[in-house]
C-alpha cells in the first residue's frame, strides 16, 4: 500500500439491532478496518482512527476484485467539502468480505457507514481508488 501524504481522519458508524450480538458488529468492523478506537452505546456503534492504515484491507480489497470504479463513483456522489462517505454490508463484514452498499437498506441489519474526513478529500479519493501502486 502506498503511503498517504495528507491526514485523514476515519469514522465509522452502524447501529446494533435489538436482535443483534454487540461482539459480532465489533468483529464485523474490525474484519474491514483496523487499529479503530471504538465507542458502544446501547444501539450504536461508533469507532475512530486519524490513520490511513486503518483503510488497509478495503484498499487491498479494492484491488484483488478491481472494484475502485465503483468505490470511486460512491466517493465522488457523496463528497462535500471536506468529507465522502460509503456504505458496506454488515453481514458481509462480519463473515470477513468487504461488500460495497448502493443504498443503506441493502444490508438487511443496517450498513456500516464509512466516513472518510480531510482537508484535501479529493487526494485521499484519489489516493484511495487510483491505478497508482
Amino acid at each position: 500500500m502506498r503511503s498517504l501524504d495528507v491526514d485523514c481522519k476515519i469514522s465509522v458508524y452502524c447501529t446494533i439491532n435489538e436482535s443483534e450480538d454487540v461482539n459480532k458488529v465489533r468483529t464485523a468492523v474490525s474484519n474491514i478496518l483496523t487499529g479503530m478506537d471504538e465507542k458502544l452505546t446501547d444501539n450504536s456503534f461508533a469507532a475512530n482512527s486519524d490513520n490511513y492504515e486503518s483503510l488497509t484491507k478495503i484498499y487491498e480489497t479494492m484491488r484483488t476484485r478491481k472494484i475502485k470504479s465503483a468505490y470511486r463513483r460512491h466517493l465522488m456522489r457523496n463528497m462535500t467539502e471536506d468529507s465522502t462517505w460509503f456504505y458496506l454490508n454488515k453481514q458481509a463484514a462480519f463473515a470477513n468480505v468487504i461488500a460495497l452498499c448502493d443504498e443503506e437498506d441493502q444490508s438487511p441489519l443496517g450498513p456500516i457507514k464509512v466516513v472518510l474526513h480531510s482537508k484535501n478529500i479529493e487526494d485521499v479519493i484519489d489516493w484511495l481508488v487510483s491505478d497508482v501502486e
